[in-house]
C-alpha cells in the first residue's frame, strides 16, 4: 500500500468521533449500555412451545413469531445455526415445529421446502437430544428415545465423584428442572392437534426410539440408561420422591426476584416446564414471575417478535466504558461516571453455586446480566474491573474496595491446571460430555486461554497482583495453550482471532520481554490472516474444522480484535506491523456507516463450540472504537 493511500489521521479522528456520538446516544438513563444478543431461532421456537403448554399463548404476541420465523428461513428451506452456514437440521426441525404450533399447515410452501431440507438430512431421528425432548412434550417423539435422568442424582453430595456441581453452571441450571420433567414424561395436547410424522425420513412406523451407539467405551452409558428405564417401568426408582422434592427446592431457591433462573433462557424454560409438571398454577406468583422474566428477553417490533437467549448489559457497559476512554474520553466524563456507578451497584455480594467447589472465596464478582446473583463469572468480572480502574468516580474509595473484593474472588477461582474457567472452579470432568444427554458437548466449564488471558490482562492493566507462584502457573498454562501456528483457541468468541488477540493483550502487559518470542509468533499469525480488503474474519466452522483457522469474510469485530492484538504486540516488542495495522484501520474507516456504526451479519460470539453461536449487536460498535482509539494513541 502506498503512503498516500493510507488512512489519514483526520479520517481516524472523524471515525472515532462518529462512533463515540453513536454510543453516547445509546446509553440508557440508568447509565448502562445494552443491545440485542442474537442466536438461532430455536430459543424463540421453544418459547412458542412453552406458552402453548402453559396456555399463555393468547396473551403474548406469538403471531409475530410466525413472521420472524418465515424471515429467517433460507432459500434452501432450512434455518441456520449461524449466518450463512447452509442450514442445520435440529434448528430447522424446531422452527418447523413452532410454525405448526402457530397454526401453519404442513402444506404451506415454506413448510414444504423445510420438510425437503429436513428429510435430506435424516429427519427427526438425526436431531439432537434437546430437540427430541421438546418434540416428546407434544407427542411428536417417544420418551423411550430420551435419556433417563434419575431424580436421585439431586441427592448425590458434592464430595461424590458424580453430582450436579460437576456440571457446568449452564448445564446444571438447565438439568435440575429436567430431572422433574424427564421423570414425569408429560405429553401435552392442544385444541389444534399436530403431529410431525412427515419429518421422519424412515417413516414414522419404522422409527427406532433408541440412543445411538458409538462402538466404544461410552456405550456403557447406554447400558446404564437401559437399567434406569427398567427401574422406571417397574416403579423401582430409588429415592424418587426425595429427589423430586430436592430438585423443586433447588429451583425455587435459585429464582431471582425478577423471575430469572441462571440468566439464560434454557434454564428459565426448563424451570417453567418443571413447575408445570409439579402442578403449579399459571396464577402462582412464582410462575407469573417466571413468565415475565421470559417476556423481558423478548424483542418486539411492529411485525416481528423473537426471544434472546440471554442479555448482556454488564458486559456491554464495561466494554463501552473502555472504548470511550481508550478513544479519548475523560475518565470522569458524566457518561463514564454514570456507567461506573451503575456497575458498582451490580457487584454481587451473595454466595452463589461457585462456593460449592470454592470454599475459600468470598463474593465480589459481576455477572453478565441485569440479575444473576448465583452465577457471576470471571470474564465479566475482569472486564468490569478494567473499566472501573480506567474511570474516575466520585467515590474512589468505594471503587477501590469493590476492585479489591473482585480481585480476591478471581484469585480464589484459579483452576488446578493454572488457568481460569468462566463460572466454576475445576469443573473439568471431560467424561460428562460423553453421556447420551450431553450431545452438545457442553457439560463442563474447564479453564480456557481466553478467560485466563483476561485475568492476566486485568492484573497488568490495573497494576494488581496475585500470589507470584499462581501468576507463574497461569502464564505457564497460557503459553502451553499456544498452537503450533502461533495462535490461541477462543472459547467464548470466534475463534482463534479472538483468543490470540486476548492473549497478546495479556502478555504485552506482563513481562513482555520474557515472552517476546510467543508474542511475535502470535502477531505473525495475525498478520498472515489478514484478508485482501484489509480486514480480518473467521468462520464459526473453525470449531468443527481447525484447518480453517483465521479464515472468513472480514467483519468489524474480528478486524478490531486482530488490530487490538497487533497493537498490543507492537507496544510490547517495539516491532509494529504498521502497514498491516494501517490497512486494517483503513478497512474500519471505510466500512463505517454515516451514523457512526458498523454492520456485520456474521455471528462472532460463541455459546457452545460447534453447537450454539451468538451475535452480540454491540461487538461491531465498541471493539472497532477500541481499535481506532489505540491506533490513534500510537501514531
Amino acid at each position: 500500500m502506498q503512503t498516500q493511500d493510507r488512512v489519514q489521521v483526520n479520517q481516524v479522528a472523524d471515525a472515532i468521533a462518529a462512533s463515540q456520538k453513536y454510543l453516547l446516544s445509546m446509553q440508557y438513563p440508568a447509565g448502562y449500555w445494552w443491545a440485542e444478543l442474537e442466536s438461532n431461532v430455536t430459543i424463540t421456537a421453544e418459547v412458542v412451545l412453552l406458552h402453548k403448554i402453559w396456555g399463555t399463548d393468547k396473551t403474548r404476541p406469538l403471531a409475530k413469531i410466525e413472521t420472524y420465523l418465515r424471515s429467517q428461513q433460507r432459500q434452501h428451506g432450512g434455518w441456520e445455526l449461524f449466518y450463512d452456514d447452509g442450514g442445520e437440521l435440529s434448528t430447522s426441525v424446531e422452527a418447523y415445529m413452532a410454525l405448526r404450533l402457530l397454526g401453519v399447515p404442513a402444506t404451506d410452501p415454506a413448510l414444504v421446502r423445510a420438510r425437503e431440507f429436513i428429510l435430506q438430512r435424516g429427519g427427526i431421528s438425526k436431531t439432537r437430544i434437546f430437540t427430541k425432548l421438546h418434540l416428546a412434550l407434544i407427542g411428536c417423539y417417544d420418551w423411550r428415545g430420551i435419556p433417563s435422568l434419575p431424580p436421585w442424582i439431586m441427592l448425590l453430595p458434592p464430595a461424590f465423584p458424580v453430582n450436579i456441581y460437576e456440571m457446568s453452571s449452564w448445564a446444571r441450571s438447565s438439568t435440575v428442572p429436567l430431572l422433574i420433567v424427564c421423570d414425569s414424561k408429560p405429553v401435552y395436547q392442544f385444541d389444534q392437534a399436530i403431529n410431525l410424522d412427515e419429518l421422519y425420513a424412515e417413516g414414522v412406523n419404522q422409527v427406532q426410539y433408541e440412543l445411538p451407539r458409538q462402538g466404544d467405551w461410552t456405550d456403557l452409558f447406554l447400558t446404564l440408561d437401559q437399567g434406569f428405564k427398567l427401574a422406571e417401568s417397574l416403579n423401582l426408582v430409588p429415592f424418587r420422591a426425595e429427589g423430586i422434592k430436592a430438585a423443586e427446592k433447588w429451583i425455587l431457591e435459585r429464582q431471582e426476584v425478577t423471575g430469572d433462573w441462571g440468566g439464560i433462557i434454557p434454564a428459565m424454560l426448563n424451570s417453567m416446564l418443571a413447575l408445570k409438571c409439579l402442578g403449579y398454577s399459571p396464577d402462582d406468583p412464582i410462575v407469573e414471575r417466571g413468565l415475565q422474566a421470559i417476556d423481558n428477553f423478548g424483542i418486539e417490533t411492529e411485525d416481528n417478535y423473537c426471544v434472546q437467549p440471554c442479555v448482556s448489559p454488564v458486559w456491554d457497559t464495561a466494554w463501552v466504558m473502555r472504548a470511550l476512554i481508550d478513544s479519548g474520553y475523560a475518565p470522569d466524563h458524566p457518561a463514564i461516571v454514570k456507567a461506573g456507578e451503575w456497575l458498582l451497584q451490580k457487584q454481587i455480594l451473595d454466595y452463589g453455586d461457585w462456593v460449592v467447589k470454592n470454599r475459600q472465596g468470598k463474593p465480589g464478582a459481576w455477572a453478565f446480566e441485569f440479575d444473576n446473583r448465583f452465577y457471576p463469572d470471571v470474564d465479566d468480572t475482569a472486564v468490569v474491573v478494567m473499566a472501573l480502574h480506567a474511570a474516575k468516580l466520585p467515590n474512589e474509595s468505594l471503587k477501590q474496595a469493590a476492585i479489591a473484593r473482585a480481585l480476591n474472588w478471581v484469585a480464589s477461582m484459579q483452576c488446578r491446571p493454572g488457568g481460569w474457567a468462566a463460572f466454576d472452579l475445576d469443573n473439568d470432568q471431560e467424561w460428562l460430555n460423553a453421556i447420551p444427554y450431553g450431545d452438545l458437548k457442553a457439560m463442563i466449564d474447564p479453564n480456557t486461554a481466553d478467560v485466563t488471558a483476561r485475568v492476566i490482562e486485568m492484573l497488568g492493566a490495573c497494576n494488581l497482583s496475585i500470589d507470584s507462584h499462581n501468576l507463574e502457573r497461569a502464564l505457564t498454562y497460557l503459553l502451553a495453550e499456544q498452537e503450533t501456528e502461533g495462535c490461541w483457541f477462543g472459547r467464548w468468541g470466534v475463534n482463534y482471532i479472538y483468543g490470540t488477540s486476548g492473549v497478546l493483550s495479556a502478555l504485552a502487559l506482563i513481562n513482555p520481554q520474557k515472552y517476546q518470542r510467543q508474542i511475535e509468533k502470535g502477531a505473525t499469525w495475525l498478520v498472515e490472516c489478514q484478508n485482501s480488503d484489509g480486514g480480518w474474519g473467521e468462520t464459526c466452522r473453525t470449531y468443527n474444522d481447525p484447518s480453517l483457522k483465521g479464515q472468513g469474510r472480514s467483519t468489524a469485530s474480528q478486524t478490531a480484535w486482530a488490530l487490538i492484538g497487533l497493537i498490543a504486540a507492537g507496544e510490547a516488542t517495539g516491532k509494529f506491523a504498521m502497514e498491516t495495522i494501517e490497512r486494517g484501520i483503513d478497512y474500519l474507516v471505510k466500512t463505517q456507516k454515516s451514523d457512526g456504526t458498523w454492520f456485520e451479519a456474521d455471528f462472532t460470539g460463541t455459546g457452545f463450540p460447534c453447537h450454539f453461536y451468538l451475535k452480540y449487536h454491540m461487538y461491531q460498535q465498541y471493539f472497532p472504537l477500541i481499535a481506532l482509539g489505540r491506533y490513534q494513541n500510537i501514531k
